[in-house]
């Protein structure tokens, strides 16, 4: 050990989590050198679990705001770093190693680095991508420094460092309903930033069931009207609202939006559940003309696989059903090309 080595204290937030924890801080517990668990309520065995690894256990009641929880968990760290980590994330024996030589080697100048977050498209949610860099160790304490020799200043912006750590992220149990009804939530009350109104769109349209398009309708809707929505959030709008209508069998909305949408700039979204209705309708023509679309001729703004394999193998479907055998077979193949060329991509 480097005299110099920093201390890192790993901070999480649980609930319920008694299949989980064990799995995870066996992964990671030799590697920190403070543990901080807090508990927003747990009914099971999760605290006790937990105690087995640290005697900094909490509670914190919940108010639904993760954001809070989480600031509550940094605020009882004292080592150089904080790690966050949530119950259901791996690190396997590669992965350890990667981590432990990062933590002798780390430079004090980096005050955030990003960890490869992996397994992501297993309940396909929100997520385009199976691996992602994600921020995940903070330096606790940041020193403002003064730079550039002339006209100088603070640097605000980070010093962020890309690792080559890879967490597997096991879920055991979707959480997009949960997700998705803080979402709702705050959206109705005026809480959601740009980034957290992309990431409700996603969410919703990736896992949302009839009941979740019901309650986010107004939300979105209103969003379609605001004049200071900027061209993508208002094509992601837009795009939610077209399949809402669909989903929920409204058809005058339905057509209203898709309208809309195409009167302003189509997205691969609309083109294919224009597809979808026309496809429910037995209506094969019109429905491979939209998938077409979708494929070929827009772009995505929200899930990637709308302008990809999704639409082939439904122009596949289309032809099939039309007695097109040989163009069934083509776009098939076209779609695993796709597919394959995607994953290389990542």
């Amino acid at each position: 050990m480097g005299l110099n080595m920093i201390t890192i204290s790993l901070c999480m937030i649980v609930k319920n989590e008694e299949k989980n924890l064990k799995r995870c801080l066996s992964c990671v517990a030799d590697l920190m050198d403070e543990i901080i668990i807090v508990d927003t309520g747990s009914v099971d065995k999760t605290k006790e679990i937990a105690s087995g690894y640290t005697d900094k256990v909490y509670d914190f009641k919940w108010t639904g705001d993760f954001a809070a929880a989480r600031n509550f968990a940094f605020s009882k760290a004292t080592g150089d770093y904080i790690y966050s980590a949530d119950a259901d994330e791996i690190l396997d024996e590669t992965n350890r190693e990667r981590f432990r030589i990062l933590k002798e080697n780390m430079y004090p100048e980096i005050e955030i680095v990003q960890m490869y977050y992996t397994n992501q498209l297993k309940f396909r949610t929100i997520y385009n991508y199976d691996k992602e860099y994600r921020p995940k160790l903070f330096k606790r304490v940041r020193n403002f420094t003064w730079i550039d020799p002339v006209h100088e200043t603070v640097r605000t912006k980070p010093v962020v460092f890309d690792s080559d750590v890879e967490i597997i992220h096991e879920q055991e149990t979707n959480h997009a309903k949960r997700d998705l009804e803080a979402l709702c939530q705050a959206g109705r009350e005026g809480r959601l930033s740009e980034r957290l109104f992309e990431m409700y769109a996603r969410e919703l349209y990736f896992a949302g069931d009839r009941e979740d398009f019901e309650n986010g309708v107004e939300f979105f809707e209103a969003a379609c009207k605001d004049d200071d929505s900027d061209s993508d959030k208002l094509k992601i709008a837009l795009a939610i609202m077209v399949k809402a209508a669909r989903v929920l069998s409204d058809e005058r909305k339905f057509f209203k939006y898709t309208v809309k949408a195409i009167a302003f700039e189509c997205v691969s979204e609309i083109c294919l559940e224009l597809g979808n209705y026309y496809m429910e309708q037995e209506d094969y023509e019109e429905a491979a003309l939209w998938y077409y679309n979708a494929a070929y001729e827009t772009e995505s703004i929200i899930d990637a696989r709308s302008r990809g394999d999704i639409p082939l193998n439904k122009m596949a479907e289309c032809c099939r059903k039309l007695g097109h055998e040989e163009k069934a077979e083509y776009y098939e193949k076209s779609a695993k090309d796709w597919h394959i060329q995607s994953e290389r991509e990542q």
